[in-house]
């Protein structure tokens, strides 16, 4: 009685314990949650805030889900105890232990406050996925109107925008003017440092790249028609090498500069898009100068005529480089607060600029028929370019300046990226063609290597290309929806709910898992294959286990553990097995009705490899098949016969059909040699003589004793027996055949005939005086000259 009251009080203290600190974790997500709603009012205007309001409030939602799952077992424990305690006793029944009354109180109290903190949180959820679902249509308002937002360009012709310009430029050199001044006087070491650090890591890495895929690089003139997947690798490398090699020094200069504190908030700001612009223009060059090659026709990666290929090239470069211009300007115009006006005529400027650009492009004849006149553009090509320029000026002209600079800004970078996927594309689909790969680099390499066949290199090459393709798509894709006004949290969101969570009705999956029950199922298969080659190699190979019996264990053990690492994988996959249970027992019908003879001869298999009444290496008849067993599997087994063919008989057959096994336990069998004697011959004679030439073989056995025996008196022999027995039944063919080349050399010598079948044919009498009477007539007839024939006397 005194130890229930202090039962009950352990849980109440616990209770406190646990709740206070989940209860204030509760409340301050509430807080937290609140305080984000009202930055969201306020940042209606701010794509880059409302995406980290956002994933503020998805952390706080993972946060909510953890809180509310650590309640989970002590409700569990609550909900088994008041089941164990029962209700209260009903009126007119034995009264309860006061302890135990105490107990249930308390322990519904405790529920009830669990349960009310499980309803705050799940409120708190639902509101989190409200705001989440409003930031999102917020941000596709803001981005909405930014698009349709309608300037007057009137302004943008004022004659003040022309001192406005010259004020913008004034002051932008007077800023880095001053900070110029100021890093030469106080922080020329640091600038120093950066600098030649930069240069010195971009340096490295283009020679070092350089030397290392010199090869691969380099465009040699006198090459008259290289492959084309030798163009596609000179062009990835030659643009990715130096691209990267500028964008080290560049990356390696800001982040120096920032770190020793060089830089100004405002200079800052505007050397981080001079660079960013920078790498993007640099690398749209090196991209349309592998592209189009204007100097090599011979390297060029798209078949066009050279004067065209020089025009285009300059025509996408000089598009990049106004698009660049005006990217940099707009980041100016922020920094420096320009006038709307000066901003209204930049942006009106380049994007009229870029859809001139874009419309002399579709304008370029880079084929030539086949009289050798220029041939335009195919209809759709000049259709999309067309439309893209024109829509540029239009929307620039009618004031839609946002829409006009996004059409401009995404025919650079966009289309840039889509470039580089399509020469992506186009080399994963060159290594996969047949033969492709041996005759690149990597493809000698693994010839020289590993020596494959050409065979093995086209899966290798098929396989490469669907690796290639992947990545392709997860480095391309991403950087197309950050230029069409995605953030990296929206991308890297769905990329952890792909990942993470994929949710097909009331089912849900995560590739992640997928992955990792998958690799483990790998690692398990393999270690099984090992475990495998070290029990047969290391252990029973030096006890000397039978061949056969090592093969069923070799067997068993390996299905026993892929089994086992399915499992495993699937546990790890996050795959409920009791899903898995479920679905079987609703396939149990149709797989007991459809693959019953599957399942027939896999629990055969299963039997054979068990009870073994026949072991790989074994001389079995089964099936009108007589042959050695060379492998069981849980479906079939293999035999091959003395002709050396191959034949697959189902287990079921050989589980319910009589099986003649020669070699079981051992390969002591007996054999039998039939011969025939004369009847002129003396019967002891051949007995004695049959007798001394089994004597005579090493192989036959004395004990059990060999044996002739005279078995029967046939028509035209007496027959004879020969049986002994053999340690190695599988030998019994060489051991036959010398015994009958003796027989027949004894026979021989000591005279003793063999006998063969004879036949005599008897005809009737008067048959025979028939023939004879014609006989007769036919020797006495002179022989007469054909008719129609004379004969010429001989000179």
């Amino acid at each position: 009685m005194w130890a229930t009251p202090a039962a009950a009080q352990a849980p109440q203290a616990g209770r406190a314990g646990v709740d206070a600190k989940i209860e204030q974790q509760i409340a301050d997500f509430g807080v937290r949650i609140d305080s984000l709603a009202q930055q969201m009012r306020v940042a209606v205007e701010d794509d880059n805030r409302l995406v980290d309001i956002r994933n503020q409030l998805e952390t706080i939602g993972r946060e909510l889900l953890a809180a509310s799952v650590a309640l989970g077992p002590r409700l569990s424990e609550i909900n088994t105890r008041l089941e164990q305690i029962g209700p209260p006793p009903a009126e007119g029944q034995p009264q309860e232990p006061p302890g135990l009354a105490e107990e249930r109180t308390s322990l519904q109290q405790e529920k009830a406050a669990i349960n009310a903190l499980l309803g705050t949180a799940e409120n708190l959820s639902v509101r989190i996925s409200r705001l989440v679902e409003e930031i999102a249509e917020l941000r596709r308002e803001l981005f909405a109107s930014q698009l349709t937002r309608r300037y007057d360009i009137l302004t943008a012709l004022s004659p003040a925008v022309v001192s406005e310009a010259i004020a913008e430029l004034r002051d932008l050199y007077n800023r880095f003017h001053s900070w110029i001044q100021f890093s030469l006087r106080f922080k020329l070491n640091s600038v120093l440092f950066a600098t030649f650090f930069a240069l010195t890591a971009a340096a490295l890495l283009l020679i070092g790249g350089r030397r290392i895929f010199g090869r691969l690089i380099h465009r040699d003139p006198t090459t008259e028609d290289p492959p084309y997947i030798t163009r596609l690798s000179v062009a990835f490398w030659s643009t990715f090498l130096s691209s990267a090699a500028l964008c080290v020094f560049l990356i390696a200069t800001y982040f120096l500069l920032a770190y020793f504190n060089v830089m100004r908030p405002d200079v800052e700001e505007i050397l981080a898009t001079v660079f960013n612009v920078i790498a993007t223009v640099y690398f749209v060059n090196r991209l349309a100068r592998a592209t189009f090659s204007p100097r090599l026709p011979n390297w060029r990666l798209v078949a066009m005529e050279t004067p065209a290929a020089r025009t285009l090239f300059w025509l996408v470069w000089a598009t990049a480089i106004v698009t660049g211009f005006d990217f940099v300007l707009n980041r100016v115009n922020l920094v420096l607060a320009s006038p709307l006006s000066l901003t209204i005529a930049k942006s009106l400027l380049a994007t009229v600029l870029v859809g001139l650009l874009v419309v002399a492009i579709a304008t370029v004849k880079p084929y030539v028929d086949d009289e050798g006149r220029p041939k335009p553009w195919p209809a759709l090509v000049r259709f999309v370019f067309y439309t893209l320029g024109f829509s540029t000026i239009l929307a620039a002209v009618l004031g839609y300046i946002g829409l006009a600079r996004f059409i401009s800004q995404q025919i650079v970078v966009t289309g840039a990226i889509l470039a580089t996927m399509y020469l992506g594309h186009l080399s994963s689909r060159a290594i996969s063609d047949l033969g492709s790969l041996r005759h690149t680099r990597f493809g000698r390499w693994l010839d020289d290597r590993f020596s494959f066949d050409e065979s093995t290199e086209d899966q290798i090459g098929l396989a490469l290309s669907v690796v290639l393709h992947l990545v392709i798509l997860l480095i391309g894709v991403p950087l197309i929806l950050l230029q069409w006004g995605f953030q990296w949290g929206d991308i890297t969101t769905w990329a952890l709910r792909v990942v993470y969570e994929i949710r097909i009705g009331s089912v849900s999956f995560s590739l992640m898992g997928l992955a990792t029950g998958i690799l483990v199922f790998i690692l398990g298969y393999f270690a099984t294959r090992w475990f495998q080659g070290w029990l047969d190699g290391s252990v029973m190979t030096r006890g000397k286990v039978d061949a056969g019996v090592r093969n069923s264990i070799r067997t068993v053990i390996g299905y026993a553990g892929i089994a086992v690492a399915a499992l495993i994988g699937i546990s790890a996959a996050g795959i409920d097995l009791s899903n898995l249970a479920l679905v079987a027992g609703g396939l149990s019908l149709g797989i007991g009705f459809g693959l019953q003879n599957i399942v027939q001869n896999f629990v055969s298999g299963l039997i054979l490899l068990v009870e073994r009444p026949f072991k790989a290496g074994d001389w079995i008849v089964a099936g009108g098949v007589s042959g050695n067993v060379r492998r069981i599997s849980v479906r079939a087994t293999e035999i091959e016969t003395f002709q050396k063919q191959t034949v697959i008989l189902p287990n079921s057959t050989l589980i319910n059909d009589k099986v003649a096994n020669w070699t079981h336990r051992n390969k002591l069998g007996r054999t039998e040699v039939p011969i025939g004697a004369a009847y002129d011959a003396d019967p002891r004679k051949v007995h004695a003589l049959l007798t001394e030439i089994i004597d005579e073989q090493p192989a036959v056995l004395r004990n059990p004793a060999p044996h002739v025996q005279l078995v029967g008196f046939a028509d035209s022999s007496i027959n004879f027996e020969m049986r002994f027995f053999l340690a190695d039944i599988t030998a019994q063919l060489a051991v036959t055949n010398e015994i009958k080349f003796r027989i027949y050399e004894r026979f021989k010598e000591e005279g003793i005939g063999i006998p063969f079948p004879q036949r005599g044919v008897n005809l009737p009498q008067d048959m025979v005086d028939a023939v004879k009477q014609m006989a007769s007539a036919q020797a006495a007839e002179p022989s007469k000259p054909r008719a129609g024939r004379t004969r010429r006397p001989k000179s």
